[in-house]
């Protein structure tokens, strides 16, 4: 017998005996090779199924109200749209009711894709968070602020000696990140450190989309998987903060940045709710561009560094932080982004931009912007502001 090639619905191969098929792209049907007597078969049963009636859609009155004449259309068959598309524009003839359906691939909110991804992170998280014990602290009036700024870490990051003159990837920063804080905390060791204000964020994560671009849409040359980076960098944090957490309490400070402002963000939520039963670490997680902590007679701020100028700093902190303004003797920004040490007193704040672990990668080597790669930590008195810069280089 012969057979033939034809476009069926899934109903009408179970129909037919014969195991449905995933439809073609852009089709609400497969194709399937059937006896000819099959396909008359389903031919018939579609045109019983698609009988149409006229129905009326115009009416023309005379004067004295009495009908002169109807304009009457078929009625339309139900339209088969693809599964994720959508029907965006419907047009109808004014004259004869006949009408043109449009539709198109429906679109995705990539943002609403990323708050949903993020509530059902933070859902499973706090179903389960580890329980830290509380630990207990002796005070001290001889005691001092450790500031620990990992900045600019990049982890997704890929250079190479052979182009650059230095390897960078995934595995590298995270061995960088946790060799240098140990650096900082062995440098430290002859303070008495009662409190830990660690800076997170600041392109923590070298991407922000799945296509291996920035949040705005840059290309850049990746390690590995946009997710597996992610979870790479989650591990990092909890493997630091429990590590920080044995020396003294800390402040998790977030700042969001221009490579990672979406993932960056969702990144320090998921580490809040891991540590959501310790007592011995508070967060700052919010969305603001500026941040500030106190510490005796310290104000502290943060930013990445790729919003307000350094000039204007300082002006800002009187207005934003204004409850500790007057109050505060010493003055602090510290600023991220540029990948250099650069230090400058203004009139009534200290602005610093820190060094990055993070090596040129091609791009940046290219045109010359090359950099010390370090990770830097400072040292707060009660009394005196900062006294030391602490630098582990590499």
């Amino acid at each position: 017998m012969k057979s033939v090639r034809k476009y069926l619905s899934s109903e009408e191969a179970i129909i037919l005996g014969l195991d449905p098929r995933p439809n073609e792209k852009f089709r609400t049907k497969a194709r399937y090779r059937i006896p000819e007597e099959d396909w008359d078969n389903i031919q018939r049963s579609r045109a019983k199924d698609n009988v149409r009636k006229f129905v009326e859609t115009q009416k023309k009155y005379d004067k004295d109200g009495q009908l002169v004449s109807t304009v009457e259309k078929l009625q339309a068959n139900p339209i088969d749209i693809p599964e994720d598309f959508e029907v965006i524009k419907v047009s109808t003839s004014k004259t004869t009711g006949q009408q043109w359906v449009q539709y198109a691939k429906k679109k995705v909110n990539l943002e609403d894709k990323t708050e949903e991804l993020r509530d059902r992170l933070i859902k499973d998280l706090k179903a389960y968070s580890p329980a830290y014990p509380t630990i207990k602290r002796n005070k001290s009036e001889d005691s001092y602020c450790l500031v620990l700024d990992p900045a600019d870490i990049h982890i997704g990051k890929l250079a190479t000696s052979f182009e650059t003159g230095v390897d960078y990837n995934s595995q590298i920063a995270v061995k960088r990140v946790k060799e240098g804080l140990q650096g900082i905390l062995d440098k430290s060791s002859g303070f008495n450190i009662d409190k830990i204000i660690f800076i997170g964020g600041n392109d923590i994560l070298h991407t922000d989309t799945p296509h291996r671009k920035t949040t705005s849409g840059t290309p850049q040359d990746t390690d590995g998987m946009w997710y597996d980076n992610f979870l790479t960098a989650k591990q990092l944090y909890v493997d630091v903060l429990e590590m920080l957490i044995a020396v003294a309490d800390v402040e998790f400070v977030f700042n969001p940045s221009n490579h990672d402002y979406m993932t960056g963000f969702m990144l320090a939520d998921v580490i809040k709710t891991h540590f959501r039963l310790s007592k011995n670490i508070s967060f700052d997680c919010s969305i603001a561009h500026r941040k500030y902590s106190t510490y005796g007679s310290s104000l502290i701020g943060t930013t990445h560094g790729d919003g307000a100028k350094q000039v204007d700093l300082g002006q800002l902190m009187s207005v934003e932080a204004k409850e500790h303004w007057a109050s505060s003797e010493h003055r602090y920004f510290y600023t991220h982004h540029v990948h250099h040490k650069t230090a400058k007193d203004y009139i009534n704040v200290t602005v610093e931009s820190l060094r990055s672990p993070s090596p040129a990668d091609s791009w940046h080597h290219r045109n010359g912007y090359v950099n010390k790669a370090a990770v830097e930590g400072f040292i707060h008195s009660k009394t005196q502001g900062q006294v030391a810069r602490l630098t582990h280089f590499f």
